[in-house]
């Protein structure tokens, strides 16, 4: 587990790690401001020699030429290394090699250098305007290259180490308050959405989040809204499915039921009539049950296809064969317009009589009597478009999203009463789906409708007709 793992909130998370980043950053702006004035600390302490190398000199020497009492009282009582010179530059006390430079203070000059590792600083004794001798004071200097450097820097870290530390402190505090503050804006949505998915755990699909923020947990919030649609859009599906397929089983079932009561109770007699009654809702009750099962198998992808090429014309003859025949009482008018030499389709056939089948069937039942069904088909950049166009009264363009979906009906009850189970359309756009097409429709209230769909044309058959042309 990763150290920030074990904090509870992604406020703390924030703030621990701008704190850490701000500690970082006094840390090196310490180590910078004290490397670039490592000097600072060699050139106040020179500046100090300076001075006390003065005041030792303005005690001066007695009237022999000889370093007076107080100057070598003063002597005695500094820390630093110490000589002092006559006019000739010949030693008279300390412990101080004499310079080479020595000329310089006797001439009454300042004298400044180093000696190995000690910095020194000479001040001529003046009396009447001559020099009697110098006195030398001399101190430890840092070395060169990287450990003069960082002896430098360390030296001048300790003397404002405080300062430096209240500064950190003031920093750290301002930084965490303002973590704090724009953490519990940038996490509000997060925990917008952690209460939200307990309500949706508990059924409540209606939670959404709301936040204005464009960043990453921004577009979280909207993938969440979007997911929570979604489930609110199948659990109402579900709703829907389970009260569709109770009242399309009971209708055949109560039916069923009723003739069964009637003939054991003798209020019926069992009369062929009756018998064919009754077998045409047991034929009701399984076709409903064969439609649901060949949906949900097709949903989940568990019917593979049995792929070959289709010759689409006389497919469409079969389906208009099959569908006139169905319904004799109907006096509607079918007409195919499908040319003869449209490229093949690689497609299953008895899945693609399938949708052909729904799609004219339902056509065939919302076109009034004396109506004409036209069923086209034309190639259309590599692919196969086809379209079952009716007469009927139209589709509202409020229920065109809706037709595809299960036991949906823009007519329920003329439906129903014509036999529809209002599953056809679903089992067609599954269909074309698992073939790589689409499927859609169109339609003008009183003029009728039209549904369309794309299949993916053979490409061998394509590509012989075009290396033909």
């Amino acid at each position: 587990m990763r150290p920030l793992d074990r904090l509870p909130s992604i406020r703390a998370k924030l703030g621990s790690v701008i704190v850490f980043a701000v500690a970082v950053t006094i840390l090196i702006m310490y180590v910078a401001v004290g490397f670039a004035f490592r000097r600072y600390e060699q050139d106040r302490r020179f500046r100090e020699l300076l001075i006390r190398t003065r005041a030792i000199a303005a005690l001066g020497f007695d009237s022999a030429g000889r370093p007076s009492a107080p100057l070598l009282k003063a002597i005695n009582r500094v820390p630093n290394r110490v000589v002092v010179v006559d006019a000739a530059g010949n030693r008279l006390v300390g412990d101080l090699p004499v310079p080479s430079t020595v000329g310089r203070s006797l001439s009454g000059q300042l004298d400044t250098g180093e000696m190995a590792d000690q910095e020194y600083i000479g001040v001529p004794i003046i009396r009447d305007r001559a020099a009697l001798g110098a006195i030398y004071l001399a101190q430890p200097v840092e070395g060169s290259g990287i450990a003069g450097a960082i002896a430098g820097t360390a030296r001048f870290v300790r003397t404002v180490w405080w300062e430096l530390l209240v500064a950190g402190a003031i920093a750290a505090f301002i930084a965490l308050a303002m973590a704090r503050f724009l953490a519990r804006g940038m996490t509000q949505p997060l925990r917008d959405m952690a209460e939200a998915a307990r309500g949706m755990a508990r059924g409540d699909y209606r939670q959404r989040v709301h936040t204005m923020s464009r960043d990453e947990v921004g577009r979280l919030a909207e993938a969440f809204n979007r997911m929570a649609g979604e489930m609110e859009g199948v659990e109402r599906l579900r709703h829907d499915l389970v009260a569709n397929v109770s009242h399309e089983l009971k209708t055949p079932i109560s039916a069923l039921r009723a003739r069964l009561e009637n003939l054991l109770d003798g209020v019926e007699k069992p009369t062929p009539e009756i018998l064919e009654v009754m077998l045409n809702q047991s034929e009701r009750l399984s076709r409903l049950v064969d439609q649901l099962l060949d949906l949900s198998q097709l949903e989940s992808g568990g019917v593979p296809l049995a792929r070959e090429p289709v010759e689409f014309s006389s497919l469409v003859q079969r389906v208009t064969s099959d569908v006139t025949a169905s319904r004799p009482e109907r006096t509607v008018q079918v007409r195919s317009e499908v040319p003869p030499d449209l490229p093949m389709v690689e497609a299953d056939p008895e899945r693609l009589h399938q949708v052909l089948f729904n799609l004219l069937d339902n056509a065939y039942r919302f076109t009034p009597t004396g109506g004409v069904v036209t069923v086209r088909a034309a190639r259309e950049n590599g692919a196969l478009r086809v379209s079952v166009q009716d007469t009927g009264p139209g589709i509202p363009a409020e229920h065109l999203p809706l037709v595809f979906e299960r036991f949906y009906r823009a007519d329920p009850s003329r439906s129903r009463n014509d036999g529809g189970t209002g599953i056809g359309l679903a089992i067609a756009r599954s269909v074309v789906e698992a073939h790589g097409g689409k499927i859609w429709a169109e339609s003008t209230v009183g003029k009728g409708a039209t549904f369309s769909f794309v299949l993916p044309a053979d490409e061998r058959e394509t590509s012989k007709r075009d290396g033909g042309d």
